[in-house]
């Protein structure tokens, strides 16, 4: 169930998303019920065509909206969707995200350690794919509420050959247990809503009207009132914020990769020449 403008929201504010390479840009919106008036409830709608691929320009987006509630709003509920029937989120623009080295360290980081400190809860709201970097995103959230009969949940780097960064792959050692960890990552599988909801990748299925009585139900509405909801978070997930999302940690773990790389390849010709000399 996408969240589209209804007569009974009100709209906050909106921000631009600007073109970016191949992707052309949209908008992100602001709106709060007004039936059942909750004026903390925030509903972060993401309308990027085709596929709300991840740029630095939506990046910045988020983070922009991310600011304007926290310091401009009461504390409430965030809850991120998209306008697009398909898709929640299709991942990262792989060729803006290879050609751009600023992009991982100073956008997309950024966006990852702020809702995973965020001072409110955040909730994700998969109404279609939530594939690769869209996973992720949603990952670093809360909460994730996903529709029983439309889309999937996947990290598919495997498919097309590009290798998990270390931050990207942190979130999952966090939150998955060790064997959806494994079929996440080394099996690429496909979770529809009701498989995800079994094995705990998100922690309900259904669209809007599911996501605003889970609210309810939970009172998440009041956990950011005392003002110390993010700092727990920066604790739960201290490994994380402070190891691999930071841009220290980012350059650390990048030239930690190299080295690896390099004596992979060095071991495999090592190997090659070592069988083809016991062939001789």
């Amino acid at each position: 169930m996408a969240t589209d403008q209804k007569p009974n929201m009100k709209t906050l504010f909106t921000f631009p998303i600007a073109p970016s390479g191949s992707q052309p840009g949209g908008t992100l919106t602001c709106t709060t019920p007004l039936s059942p008036p909750d004026s903390r409830i925030y509903i972060l709608t993401l309308s990027s065509p085709p596929d709300n691929r991840l740029t630095s320009p939506l990046c910045t987006a988020l983070l922009s909206a991310l600011d304007t509630l926290e310091f401009s709003h009461p504390p409430g509920v965030v809850i991120t969707t998209s306008s697009l029937p398909k898709f929640f989120s299709n991942g990262l623009d792989l060729t803006h995200a290879l050609s751009d080295p600023s992009f991982l360290p100073f956008s997309l980081y950024p966006l990852f350690r702020r809702l995973l400190t965020y001072p409110m809860p955040t909730i994700a709201l998969l109404n279609g794919h939530a594939f690769a970097g869209g996973l992720m995103l949603a990952m670093h959230m809360d909460y994730r509420i996903m529709n029983p009969s439309r889309g999937f949940a996947c990290i598919n780097e495997l498919d097309f050959g590009v290798p998990l960064k270390p931050a990207m792959s942190a979130i999952f050692r966090v939150k998955c247990t060790p064997g959806i960890y494994r079929q996440l990552v080394l099996e690429a599988h496909r979770f529809g809503g009701t498989e995800a909801k079994e094995v705990g990748l998100v922690d309900l299925t259904g669209g809007l009207k599911e996501t605003m009585e889970f609210v309810e139900e939970r009172k998440l509405t009041e956990k950011g009132k005392t003002g110390i909801y993010g700092l727990m978070k920066m604790e739960m997930y201290r490994q994380t914020v402070e190891g691999y999302l930071t841009a220290e940690g980012h350059e650390r773990e990048e030239e930690r990769v190299r080295r690896i790389v390099e004596g992979e390849k060095e071991r495999k010709e090592k190997g090659r020449r070592e069988v083809k000399g016991s062939k001789l």
